[in-house]
């Protein structure tokens, strides 16, 4: 009996030498490490750089990804270590498939997520589609995030560095993507490792601060951008509270999101108020107490699920969910109401749960990913 091949750092069957490896590179310190590490392994690395949007505009930005001085960064590491790089102009794809659906999340009232689209729809798609036409045996970035074998195929399970961890921005990861995808970052135990790893290889990049604000929007202005993407969109209304008196004026629906205290501009009254609801077809802005802000039951549509039996298989699922990338996992019921949809009732009740954002699955006291969904308003 033959003995079978020995299994390689990224778990595939041959050694380094003759496996092909695309590396994701945003230009940051996350995506240079992984393709240098790769490449120090001995790995046939080919570095692939994205460009997503205008990089006239982006030059003299900071933290962002993608564009302009990225792209150089990405350039000078392929070029220190010594393997191809590539740059892909994908700024049309990446404005019809992420930009326009952001600008129409936002005026219908939503608070989009464009960097979980991006994943899902540009990253995660077309760019693994052009990776195997490049023939490489699977494709690297720099997420932290892990994949384990378990015993029904590869599983999403978060990063071993919790503060680091990017599972609510990876939830449409499908079965089939992740059975290419490779994430050797999601087991350091801090961004001073990769830090380290940076400066063992001696990448310029060592030293760059992370990316922070979403690629195409400059210093968070979000309402900036999508009024030139939607002129008029920042129509002035009325701020109303629950029972539709009339308490004040806004500058529009597109300045607010649910949950915002701060600059509402009606101060003077009795109790903090908050936005509890946007109605962009009224152009109105609803404010309530806090307490209206609380929820517990969550419609989600448009499910990957990532579990080992089909998602509809079984009436309810006790599982924790995140509904927003800021706050940790808590208890809740998932019941399935078709194969791509559920109602989430929380356990304990939630405030700021907002249309738009994500709603993702994890093994309750464990660290698998089971998938996840998108918040909307329900019927």
């Amino acid at each position: 009996m033959l003995d079978e091949p020995r299994l390689n750092s990224l778990g595939l069957p041959k050694p380094p030498a003759e496996t092909r490896v695309v590396v994701a590179m945003s230009g940051g310190v996350d995506s240079s490490v992984v393709a240098a590490m790769l490449k120090d392994e001995g790995y046939d690395v080919v570095g692939v750089t994205l460009q997503l949007y205008d990089h006239g505009a982006a030059l003299a930005r900071k933290g962002a990804c993608c564009a302009g001085q990225d792209i150089h960064d990405a350039r000078r590491v392929a070029e220190a270590m010594g393997f191809p790089h590539y740059v892909l102009d994908y700024e049309n794809m990446f404005r019809d498939a992420v930009i326009e659906e952001f600008a129409d999340a936002y005026l219908a009232g939503a608070t989009p997520v464009p960097c979980i689209r991006c994943n899902e729809r540009v990253k995660f798609k077309d760019l693994l589609a052009t990776a195997k036409d490049l023939d490489a045996d699977c494709m690297a970035t720099g997420h932290y995030i892990r994949r384990l074998d378990g015993p029904a195929g590869p599983e999403l399970h978060c990063a071993a560095d919790p503060a680091r961890d990017q599972s609510y921005f990876l939830f449409s990861t499908t079965p089939e993507q992740l059975a290419y995808l490779r994430f050797p970052l999601g087991r350091l135990a801090s961004k001073a490792e990769t830090r380290a790893l940076a400066a063992k290889y001696g990448l310029s990049i060592a030293d760059k601060p992370d990316s922070q604000d979403i690629c195409f929007v400059p210093d968070g202005d979000y309402a900036s951008v999508i009024e030139k993407l939607r002129p008029g969109a920042a129509d002035p209304g009325e701020i109303v509270d629950m029972d539709g008196n009339v308490l004040g004026q806004h500058r529009g629906v597109i300045h607010y999101t649910i949950g915002q205290r701060k600059g509402l501009g009606i101060g003077g009254l009795g109790e903090p108020l908050y936005v509890v609801k946007l109605d962009p077809e009224a152009r109105r802005v609803v404010v309530g107490p806090k307490a209206a802000l609380a929820t517990r039951i969550v419609p989600v549509r448009e499910i990957n699920w990532l579990g080992d039996v089909p998602f509809d298989s079984q009436p309810e699922w006790h599982v924790s969910v995140r509904i927003r990338s800021t706050r940790p996992p808590r208890p809740a019921i998932l019941r399935p109401l078709s194969a791509t949809a559920a109602e989430v009732e929380l356990l304990d009740p939630e405030t700021g749960v907002s249309p738009g954002q994500a709603c993702v699955f994890y093994e309750t006291g464990g660290s698998r990913i089971l998938g996840g969904g998108w918040i909307w308003r329900g019927r």
